[in-house]
């Protein structure tokens, strides 16, 4: 069992580290094309409106909602697909394993929230954002980890990818309770009955991807329609698909694997271009420090270390948890950094959050500031922990 999950993990590693660097220069052209002559063009671009339907039944929406609410949706059902796998047969299969990301991850989720409170208190009409510090963008943050090269633990990284799976999961639930408008019931049970439909054929083992695909578009359109967010309707349809099928089919891993490179080379850095583009003109210094974006970034950056970081600590002192062989506190310190680059997830909360073009832009600009500082103040934490060479380090723990 662990020969074939070690190659599994070291390939899910590289592409979300691949993924991750082409996510950072989508980020860096779109600030690019938001502050040139291109500005204008790449805003109506965003807003041209999209129609799709048959008859009466249209869903028509601006090109931006159809990246957030489409495109998005087939990043939660790989998100689905992770989660489900790690708890059947990852990182989160067994208390031994989950007890140090499980802890770990509930500090980095309850204290970048409770720091943006805490900063946004006298500003009743910013609470709203409190969830957009509490989320880790895995493909940026292993991004990060990937410009240091092998010498990176895959311990060290196994984590990361733990906590920010688990993290997932926290934001998939605060969607789904704090994020959900009107509801339209007849939609809604439409969409339950859809997904009664995916189970079905779920727990009928059926091998074959079309009807898992044509179902869950289905599923997503209902859900849509609803008033429920659409990305869920992804996690949903995600954990109807069974590890095993019949015969030796597997059929989890094979859309897991399927979906991979679209997800990290195109669903993605299309909503990073999307999202990230902030218009710089008119904006002072000064504007970092107004409570929302000042909240987002200092909840990433400060809520995160403390969060990750010291509920570790207290997890490995008290003995609930163990330090994984071959990793250092001080690289754990270094994951906490990491692990708040918030940027996909705390874009995509924050437009769930709010409506006032001001608020989206000052929370693109807390959610860049604060993931930029992250990611250089963890990345020069963790090179420094790191030896010169491969010669100088530790062996690692054999797969076998």
């Amino acid at each position: 069992m662990v020969k074939a999950v070690a190659p599994m993990l070291r390939d899910f590693l590289q592409k979300e580290s691949a993924g991750g660097i082409v996510l950072i220069c989508a980020a860096i052209l779109a600030m690019t094309v938001a502050n040139s002559p291109m500005s204008s063009a790449y805003l109506a671009g965003l807003d041209i409106p999209v129609v799709a339907g048959i008859g009466s039944f249209v869903i028509d929406k601006p090109l931006l909602l159809w990246i957030n609410d489409g495109l998005m949706a087939v990043f939660f059902f790989l998100v689905g697909l992770e989660v489900k796998r790690e708890v059947l047969d990852g990182q989160l299969s067994s208390w031994n394993r989950a007890s140090l990301p499980l802890v770990a991850a509930i500090g980095g989720m309850a204290l970048p929230a409770l720091v943006f409170v805490g900063i946004n208190s006298g500003s009743p009409q910013n609470l709203a954002g409190w969830a957009i510090p509490a989320a880790t963008d895995i493909a940026f943050a292993l991004g990060i980890l990937a410009l240091l090269g092998p010498r990176v633990p895959v311990a060290l990284k196994a984590l990361l990818l733990a906590v920010a799976v688990i993290d997932d999961i926290g934001a998939i639930t605060v969607i789904a309770l704090f994020y959900t408008g009107s509801i339209d019931m007849t939609m809604l049970g439409s969409g339950a009955i859809v997904l009664l439909l995916l189970g079905l054929v779920g727990r009928m083992r059926v091998a074959s991807s079309i009807p898992y695909v044509l179902l869950s578009i289905l599923l997503w359109v209902f859900i849509l329609k609803s008033g429920v967010h659409a990305t869920l309707a992804g996690v949903a349809a995600a954990l109807c698909v069974p590890m095993q099928a019949r015969g030796d089919a597997r059929p989890l891993e094979r859309m897991e694997h399927a979906l991979h490179p679209w997800v990290a080379f195109l669903v993605i850095p299309i909503f990073g271009f999307a999202n990230a583009g902030v218009t710089l003109a008119g904006i002072q210094p000064a504007s970092l420090f107004d409570p929302l974006p000042l909240g987002i970034a200092l909840g990433l950056l400060v809520g995160k270390q403390l969060g990750i970081f010291g509920f570790a600590w207290i997890a490995v002192k008290a003995g609930i948890a163990s330090l994984p062989e071959s990793v250092t506190w001080r690289q754990i310190h270094g994951l906490s950094l990491l692990a708040a680059i918030g940027f996909t997830m705390s874009l995509f909360i924050g437009n769930l959050a709010f409506a006032d073009p001001a608020q989206v832009d000052a929370v693109k600009l807390g959610v860049l500031s604060g993931s930029t500082i992250a990611a250089i103040l963890g990345y020069a934490l963790i090179r420094s922990s790191l030896p010169r060479s491969l010669d100088e380090s530790e062996p690692e723990v054999s797969a076998t």
